[in-house]
């Protein structure tokens, strides 16, 4: 019983790394295909600014691309389109994670 028990908790802790690691999958994916045009593909800054180690926090990214500010540049002047919220904190999470 107690082998049954740790191998159900194995599966239980590589199923929950696993999803972590697709979320941050897809926010790397997403940020490549939405932001890198402009952010570049490492957030260098190329036409829109550097996002390479940020002061913003996940929750400031998180609300900028969902909600959009007054005063940006498009296209974050409106909530980016196509994005879901969790999607939208998968890129914060990446873009937190850029050197």
């Amino acid at each position: 019983m107690k082998v049954l028990r740790c191998v159900v908790f194995l599966a239980l802790v590589m199923a929950l790394m696993t999803g972590s690691m697709l979320a941050a999958d897809d926010g790397a994916a997403i940020y490549k295909s939405k932001c890198a045009v402009c952010h570049g593909p490492n957030g260098e800054g190329k036409i829109g600014p550097k996002l390479a180690g940020t002061s913003m926090s996940e929750d400031q990214i998180v609300d900028q691309i969902t909600k959009g500010a007054a005063g940006k540049k498009a296209p974050h002047n409106k909530p980016m389109a196509g994005l879901t919220a969790d999607q939208a904190k998968a890129v914060a999470t990446y873009v937190k994670g850029l050197k």
